[in-house]
């Protein structure tokens, strides 16, 4: 998989009115611009401690990519090459359109000084032949693989942990909720603007009338959102983490929402259901924040302060 350099960013299409073909024109080409050289001045470099690679992982029916971060050797010798890091299972927002790429800033900083093993995740794109649950069992399957070849990977099963933004928020969050019930253990949860609503309420939440256009998220893009995450016949709340029937004994969690984005009330809500059920949890509010704003160090300023954030609650999650 290549990264294009000098590639222009395509206009901002009609939502509403977008065609299956349309689509896959606009992702392709947003996606090109994300991965460019261009992108850097809004995506952030990527932490120079860490080496980046994509690499394909065999999948039951699929192969799939993933972009992996791992720390360079340290003076200690520790890094590339080591065995028995933690894990970090990321998968990266966007659910239409995104990419791996779009996240470099944030991983390979958590690669480089944690150190961890980052693993994120290129999912299947919501289209309407591919709908939500192929990218929720993207995420399921490579964690699984992950942990079941842990020594290949080099990593320590035992100190695993999922992230995830946006809609690969909750990717992650259906991600913690199936661990439990496989008894696979996770040591920790971070979900960055999670979109985790995809029933006839995900349009309903205070949130989303107040910071209905935002630069980075609006309301025509969440419709597209949802008729392409739920076709007829798919049962939204089982795609829903926020109406999960029981969300006890789940990683402790760190839910991170910017107060300027339309589902901003999805992760206060999400965040006050998992503190009622007793999972140990975090809500961390960042004041004048929008959406997507951990991808955009170069536009955000508190970008920086949420990486340190969930660099320090991983840090002491994932600690022997």
């Amino acid at each position: 998989m290549s990264e294009a350099t000098a590639v222009e960013r395509p206009p901002e299409p009609d939502w509403s009115a977008m065609t299956a073909q349309e689509l896959v024109a606009y992702r392709e080409a947003e996606n090109r611009f994300r991965a460019s050289s261009a992108a850097r001045a809004f995506t952030g470099e990527p932490d120079p401690g860490a080496e980046i690679q994509w690499q394909n992982v065999t999948l039951p029916g699929r192969e799939l990519p993933v972009r992996v971060y791992r720390p360079f050797p340290g003076r200690e010798g520790d890094g590339v090459g080591r065995t028995g890091l933690p894990l970090v299972l990321h998968v990266h927002g966007g659910g239409f359109v995104g990419t791996a790429v779009q996240s470099d800033w944030v991983n390979s900083h958590l690669a480089a000084q944690l150190p961890a093993l980052v693993v994120s995740v290129e999912h299947r794109l919501l289209a309407p032949d591919s709908p939500l649950s192929d990218a929720v069992d993207d995420g399921w399957d490579v964690l699984q693989h992950a942990v079941e070849h842990a020594s290949q990977w080099g990593i320590d099963p035992a100190r695993t942990a999922v992230f995830g933004e946006s809609c690969g928020g909750l990717i992650s969050a259906l991600a913690a909720i199936r661990a439990r019930e496989t008894g696979l253990r996770l040591s920790a949860q971070v979900l960055v603007n999670p979109a985790v609503d995809v029933t006839e309420t995900m349009l309903d939440h205070d949130s989303v009338t107040e910071h209905a256009r935002t630069p980075t998220l609006a309301v025509p893009q969440l419709r597209l959102f949802q008729r392409l995450a739920v076709p007829p016949g798919t049962d939204p709340r089982a795609l829903s983490p926020l109406y999960a029937d029981d969300l006890d004994g789940l990683a402790p969690a760190l839910v991170v929402v910017p107060t300027h984005d339309p589902v901003a009330d999805h992760g206060r809500r999400y965040a006050e259901r998992l503190q009622a059920a007793g999972t140990s949890t975090r809500l961390t509010e960042y004041p004048g924040a929008g959406h997507a704003f951990l991808s955009i160090p170069g536009l955000a300023q508190q970008a920086e302060p949420a990486r340190t954030e969930i660099l320090e609650f991983l840090r002491a999650a994932l600690a022997r």
